[in-house]
């Protein structure tokens, strides 16, 4: 009985050795691997910009501030999100001209009915002006996904934020 004990006892020691030099030879290929920073509010789209955390703090510096609120709801996991972003963020004038917007992106749907007025799709981008009012007349390029983007269509959302900022500026 003794020397079944002695012999599991040695099978485990012998086991954990193992795993523990493949645990060893993991470890030192991720190091290697290009370390993953922290995630930013930003989540890519534009570390330099300003981005708010919820969407009733949005809300609320929009309202305060009179700036008018760009919202993004886009998905991590999303080839269509991932390529708008990544256009977003390279887009130089988008960029600037988003320092005279509140900021933010969603990965999740908020309670607000007014923020998906034709379905919920992402990339989905809306302007909220700081009436708290959704521009639903600030829109895309598709009829049955009016405020989606692709990134063919970055100049078309430029222009769009530049018109958000105008209709506030004649209706202030």
């Amino acid at each position: 009985m003794e020397k079944s004990y002695v012999s599991m006892f040695l099978l485990l020691i012998v086991i954990s050795c193992a795993l523990a030099k493949d645990a060893g030879k993991k470890d030192s290929k991720d190091t290697t691997a290009k370390p993953k920073l922290p995630q930013t509010l930003s989540r890519g789209w534009g570390d330099q910009l300003i981005w708010t955390q919820t969407y009733e703090e949005a809300l609320f510096r929009s309202k305060h501030s009179q700036k008018p609120l760009m919202i993004i709801h886009h998905l991590e996991d999303c080839p269509h999100s991932q390529a708008l972003k990544k256009v977003f963020a390279e887009h130089k004038e988008i960029q600037k001209l988003g320092e005279k917007f509140i900021l933010l992106n969603l990965v999740y749907e908020t309670t607000d009915k007014n923020l998906a007025p034709d379905g919920q799709y992402v990339p989905r981008v809306l302007f909220v002006d700081p009436s708290l009012t959704v521009r639903a007349d600030i829109t895309g390029r598709y009829s049955n996904r009016l405020y989606a983007y692709e990134p063919s269509d970055i100049s078309l959302l430029y222009s769009n934020m530049q018109k958000a900022l105008k209709l506030l500026k004649t209706e202030l």
